[in-house]
């Protein structure tokens, strides 16, 4: 069997869907799972134009094959849809690359091109079903808090949530929630810091009819709403001391009474706390009950500021163009290399909120197929490159880069103390030696 041939078989034989193109754009050669996933025949698609028979969205403003043919670059896993034969819209991935002869004089184009129909189906499914988790990290100070969420979930038992303000404390909460057995109920979140302290109690409990002048009806109050469900009391610590009394026997005794009512009601709802202050603190100074700290604190969930989970900048980043490029109807592939430097230097003093705020700001000012630091805030901007490369680096290579300032900045605050060093990154001592072996760092 000569090469030709055994290419070709090796073509028909994968589940991709592959074809090619000459310089005109016409199609030269089509393989059996093209002809599946578009419902178009080999013979009556060789010859034509491929957006005559690929009917993809991304045919007339990004198609990925004229930019590979312009630029010489191969790209991968570009996520599209495609219309079949019969009017079907299917969600694909598309890769592409140059067809090059044996002296590598470029004949044209190729592209491979897989239907993701099935897997969209399973996503909806798990979705459905409640299983899907809605947190993901590559960072190790998330796997062990990830880790403990299934178990959590199950619980009843009271969790208080602490973190930085911006790194996703109600996120958080939320799943918790999601992955419950109290999923179909409600979820309430309420900002104990935003709502006036006169009108908290009846917002958190409720008023019954004549409570008060002006209450011409009964009004449920949060607990109320989240019956069934889950309530988020964000900002616990900023509480008054006398509602602190009432959460307390609320939490103690399952049961709460609204303003003007002569009986107590039963709490059927999961409590969850957030809190970005330090109660301890607060205990110390007399604003927050030492026993109610101890009651909304059975399960404590710390979440890592972003600069310490560096890993997760390049999903999160990702996540956050996806939806405003969609909003903004706008074709945005992603960020050029030198931006993701800056990112990964900059220390996100607003956390996941930050960034998420940062790329919109991006999509809303980009001209262009590719965001770049022309886009970035000057705060960003005049972050110094410490500890990177002057020149732009791939996005693996900047999050290898920001892994080790990171490690190498903790070890400093912590006179080079691993085990105290280990604890602020969240992360095993074990596992913070096996990266300053990855990475060459040594005590100076």
């Amino acid at each position: 069997m000569n090469d030709d041939a055994m290419t070709s078989n090796i073509l028909e034989s994968i589940s991709d869907g592959v074809f090619t193109v000459d310089g005109d754009w016409k199609i030269t050669s089509f393989n059996r799972a093209a002809e599946r996933i578009t419902g178009v025949s080999r013979r009556a698609a060789i010859g034509r134009n491929c957006f005559e028979v690929f009917k993809s969205n991304m045919c007339e403003s990004a198609c990925p094959l004229r930019k590979t043919m312009k630029t010489g670059k191969p790209l991968i896993d570009r996520a599209g849809f495609c219309v079949t034969k019969k009017g079907e819209k299917i969600p694909i991935s598309v890769s592409t690359a140059l067809l090059v002869d044996s002296s590598g004089a470029v004949l044209g184009g190729a592209e491979t091109f897989r239907d993701l129909s099935e897997l969209e189906r399973l996503k909806k499914e798990l979705r459905e079903r409640g299983t899907d988790v809605p947190i993901r990290s590559k960072s190790p100070a998330m796997e062990r808090l990830l880790a403990t969420l299934p178990s959590v979930a199950d619980s009843e038992a009271s969790v208080l949530i602490r973190g930085e303000t911006g790194t996703g404390k109600e996120v958080l909460a939320r799943a918790i929630h999601s992955m419950s057995p109290r999923k179909d109920g409600p979820f309430v979140a309420v900002n104990c810091g935003a709502i006036p302290e006169t009108l908290l109690e009846s917002e958190l409990f409720g008023y019954k009819k004549g409570a008060f002048t002006g209450a011409d009806r009964d009004k449920p109050g949060k607990f109320a709403l989240a019956e069934g469900g889950t309530i988020l009391l964000d900002e616990i610590g900023d509480l008054p001391l006398a509602l602190q009394v009432k959460l307390l026997r609320t939490l103690q005794e399952r049961e709460y009474e609204p303003l003007g009512s002569v009986r107590p009601v039963r709490l059927d709802a999961r409590v969850l706390s957030a809190t970005n202050a330090r109660l301890e603190g607060l205990i110390a100074e007399g604003t927050f009950r030492r026993d109610l700290f101890y009651r909304v604190n059975v399960i404590e969930l710390a979440l890592p500021p972003l600069r310490a989970r560096s890993e997760d900048i390049p999903d999160l980043a990702a996540g956050f163009l996806a939806k405003f490029s969609a909003r903004a109807k706008k074709r945005i592939d992603g960020f050029d290399e030198e931006t993701f430097a800056r990112f990964f230097a900059y220390p996100w003093p607003g956390n996941i909120r930050e960034l998420e705020n940062v790329v919109e700001r991006m999509v809303v000012l980009s001209a262009g197929p590719t965001l770049g630091v022309d886009a970035l805030p000057d705060s960003i901007v005049a972050q110094p490159l410490s500890g990177f490369a002057s020149s732009p680096v791939s996005a693996s290579g900047a999050r290898e880069a920001a892994e080790r300032d990171c490690v190498v900045r903790a070890l400093e605050a912590h006179e080079w103390r691993r085990a105290a060093a280990a604890a602020s990154l969240g992360i095993d001592a074990s596992t913070l030696w096996r990266k300053m072996k990855k990475y060459g760092i040594e005590r100076p």
